[in-house]
């Protein structure tokens, strides 16, 4: 039996992160599975598994946080450090693509014919759809800051609304993502340029659908009254991760969009 006098911490040591881990590993294997076996249950089941896993992980916090008053100050810092250095890792995955773009770019290899992009790609306007995504993105950043600032100062309601209207303009970004790759004529298969491109957008497009779940995720949090003007650590680190998105943005179109005409 546990005895009674064992550290706190080892009394109420979560289960979570241990199994998402493991889960995860699963996930990739399950994944190599399925690119030399065609055989996907197993990657199903446990993408399943990580969802029920992320979702009671996520109900602990809140419990901890909002009903057992378990954050204190010193906690929270410890959290905006953790966040800190998941948004630095974050950064130095889209410096690989982006370091991979401009080597390929700058220095066309005779496979694709010395040319950048490379012959019968025809690339994107800049001018339209992308541009409209940025100035989306641009919007969105402007606006959950309003929010946060409302926040600030204990008006709810305006940043309720606030919130619902980045969470529009993200969802409205995704849409028109989809709408642009539809309209291509080139695949992540057409040389380097393609697999640049798309892993480049892609990735962000998944953390874009990331930031929009988190940031429901506290919007359902607003309307249920479980932050303060003083307490809203899951909403200030929304916001820090959706600059961090926004931020990136403005690096892609200047690079993959702008640098192409």
């Amino acid at each position: 039996m546990m005895k009674i006098n064992q550290p706190y911490f080892i009394l109420n040591m979560s289960p979570w992160p241990i199994l998402m881990a493991l889960n995860t590993f699963n996930l990739m294997i399950s994944n190599i599975m399925i690119m030399n076996f065609k055989f996907n249950l197993i990657s199903m089941m446990n993408l399943t598994l990580m969802i029920i896993i992320a979702i009671l992980w996520w109900r602990d916090i809140i419990r901890e946080s909002t009903f057992q008053g378990n954050h204190n100050f010193h906690i929270m810092n410890l959290i905006k450090l953790s966040m800190i250095l998941f948004i630095i890792s974050e950064m130095f995955l889209f410096i690989s693509f982006f370091w991979n773009f401009l080597h390929n770019s700058l220095a066309p290899s005779i496979e694709i014919g010395l040319n950048w992009p490379p012959k019968n790609i025809n690339f994107f306007n800049p001018l339209l759809i992308p541009l409209l995504n940025t100035v989306i993105l641009l919007t969105s950043s402007f606006t959950i800051t309003l929010a946060h600032f409302y926040m600030l100062n204990n008006l709810k309601n305006k940043s309720i609304k606030f919130m619902n209207l980045t969470i529009i303009l993200s969802l409205y970004f995704l849409l028109l993502q989809a709408l642009e790759y539809k309209q291509a004529n080139f695949t992540f298969s057409d040389s380097v340029f393609g697999s640049s491109f798309y892993i480049a957008t892609g990735f962000h497009g998944l953390h874009v659908m990331i930031g929009t779940i988190f940031l429901i995720t506290n919007l359902m949090r607003m309307i249920n009254m479980h932050f303060s003007h003083i307490h809203h650590i899951s909403f200030e680190l929304a916001a820090w991760y959706w600059h961090f998105i926004d931020i990136i943005w403005l690096f892609l179109y200047m690079t993959f969009y702008w640098w192409n005409n």
